[in-house]
């Protein structure tokens, strides 16, 4: 693609990302929405590749659904009480409908059959802006309404989020498809906790970003795709692969890692609001997706193919990991023992 085009379309993203992030009023977080939308389209379909334009069309068709239900909810909204402010939404079917929405924007189920299909035709760098950054923009709308919405329809789509996210997972050998399933687990993990405690939602967002791009960027370094391609890349760059493994146990959520921080504080929380049983379904069906990252984890260190048709080994590389893998790695995997200071910021 173009640079000059690949620049107006990474601004443009900017630009609608912050456009919602921003806005009081609906209309103007409709706009950014809008904007990030358009933006993303020719990112997703710029291989030219059959199934990249298919993964653009099923993705535009999802968030113009999605976009409509937004317009639809904030003018029944508006009809009722007079209001347009975002914080403002206060009538009970709005409220439902625009539930309905964000969770067909995030991917959260039962409106999750589109993300793993898009992230599956998207390149690998697209798929890391739509696995993170496109999810802020919504994020940011449930933040803003949490006082507002249904808990108990939250905590249902939240628990089925992550039985379906680790359950469709199991059997995937495209990483693309794994990452997504991940992505939806986690989501499910950040919907629990909404209502009571919106901030850990956010915190759980950035840590999971975070996690999330070291691991896109280092299988954009090594150029892996699929299981069979991960099981011969340790050859590429061993001490690459060996931080990979330690980013997904941390995706998994593994103490003493980053990744166990939002889970525990997330665990307690829901425990102080007597929902002990929903923190204890949500911890037992966390371990359907340790599953697949433990395989994933497993086929990135392995030294050894397990069978014996002869596998061609990568070539080292020499060149240098870049700091931004470094620095996202260092904070993926060790972050845990500074969680009173986060919790101070936070």
């Amino acid at each position: 693609m173009n640079p000059q085009a690949n620049l107006i379309f990474i601004a443009s993203l900017l630009l609608g990302t912050t456009i919602t992030i921003s806005s009081n009023h609906w209309i103007m977080a409709w706009t950014g929405l809008e904007i990030n939308t358009l933006a993303i389209l020719p990112l997703i379909s710029k291989s030219h590749h059959p199934r990249a334009i298919e993964a653009a069309t099923k993705y535009f068709l999802t968030q113009a659904a999605a976009s409509a239900l937004v317009l639809f909810s904030s003018m029944t909204n508006a009809w009722h009480t007079g209001q347009w402010d975002i914080t403002q939404l206060t009538h009970p079917t709005s409220c439902l409908i625009l539930t309905s929405a964000i969770a067909m924007k995030l991917g959260l189920v039962p409106f999750h059959f589109w993300f793993p299909e898009v992230l599956q035709g998207s390149p690998l760098t697209t798929g890391l802006i739509l696995s993170t950054a496109m999810k802020l923009p919504p994020m940011t709308l449930l933040y803003m309404t949490s006082s507002s919405l249904n808990p108990t329809l939250l905590t249902i789509l939240a628990i089925l989020s992550a039985a379906l996210g680790g359950w469709m997972g199991l059997n995937q050998t495209q990483i693309r498809k794994i990452l997504a399933f991940s992505s939806i687990s986690h989501l499910g993990w950040m919907a629990i906790i909404l209502i009571y405690n919106p901030k850990l939602t956010l915190l759980n967002f950035y840590l999971y970003t975070v996690m999330t791009t070291t691991v896109f960027l280092t299988l954009n370094t090594t150029k892996v795709l699929k299981l069979s391609t991960l099981l011969t890349a340790w050859t590429k760059a061993p001490s690459l692969n060996t931080m990979l493994l330690l980013t997904l146990l941390s995706l998994a959520g593994l103490p003493p890692l980053t990744g166990f921080l939002p889970k525990w504080l997330i665990i307690q929380e829901l425990t102080k609001q007597d929902m002990a049983p929903a923190a204890t379904l949500i911890s037992l069906l966390s371990l359907l997706s340790l599953f697949f990252y433990l395989r994933l984890a497993y086929c990135t260190t392995i030294t050894l193919p397990p069978h014996t048709t002869n596998h061609m080994k990568q070539w080292r590389t020499n060149k240098p990991t870049s700091t931004a893998i470094a620095i996202l790695t260092t904070v993926s995997v060790m972050l845990l023992p500074a969680s009173p200071m986060i919790l101070t910021i936070v």
